[in-house]
């Protein structure tokens, strides 16, 4: 049987449509699958993401990170390592997971570099998620020991997110945002948007010529 080439088109858009959502709603409804994901390539999609160059006053706050330490914010974050930060949830289910999976691609494909690199994870929900809750999801994206994830007070948690400008007054409001920087005392890159591994990976090796 022919058919029509606009019917054929509609046909095809529909059925990438399906598989688009079909993926969406598996991905948000089940968190065992961002394990499954980890060793998929996401280099096709292109991404849409803004970049700037900003200067941050880091919070003299403390935090507490996932191994259940307390530690100081500035010592953590001047380690004297490049650092690449993001702001997670333990219950969030869309941006969330879209950027510990990136991460999880980005402490891969960094590979032998991966123990000069400092990933850090900074939860902006602390009054829920306690350090055993954020060992249990840093384990579903199979964190190594160069990645870190930390919460602490409410006080605090705001404290850094309000530092760097990412503090949307509630965590469903939340932005999907990625910050590195070389060493201390260098300004930042915020990446802010949909990024893929490949493109994270690349502004880190591009870091010294900012």
């Amino acid at each position: 049987m022919n058919f029509p080439n606009q019917t054929m088109k509609l046909i095809g858009r529909t059925a990438v449509m399906v598989v688009i959502i079909f993926f969406g709603v598996f991905f948000s409804a089940s968190p065992l699958m961002a394990e499954e994901l980890n060793n998929v390539e996401m280099d096709n999609p292109a991404p849409e993401f803004t970049r700037s160059i900003v200067n941050y006053d880091i919070p003299n706050v403390e935090v507490i990170r996932k191994d259940g330490k307390k530690l100081s914010f500035i010592q953590e974050i001047d380690d004297g390592r490049p650092v690449i930060m993001n702001f997670i949830f333990a219950s969030c289910s869309a941006i969330c997971p879209m950027l510990s999976h990136v991460f999880s691609q980005v402490q891969t494909k960094l590979d032998k570099d991966i123990p000069k690199v400092h990933l850090m994870s900074i939860s902006i929900d602390p009054e829920n998620d306690t350090p055993a809750k954020l060992r249990e999801y840093a384990l579903k994206f199979g964190a190594g020991s160069y990645w870190d994830y930390y919460t602490g007070t409410l006080e605090a948690s705001i404290a850094v997110q309000k530092a760097f400008n990412a503090y949307r007054g509630d965590k469903m409001n939340h932005s999907s945002i990625i910050l590195m920087r070389v060493a201390p005392g260098k300004p930042w890159l915020r990446l802010e948007g949909f990024m893929s591994p490949d493109a994270v990976i690349r502004e880190y090796r591009n870091l010294d010529n900012q």
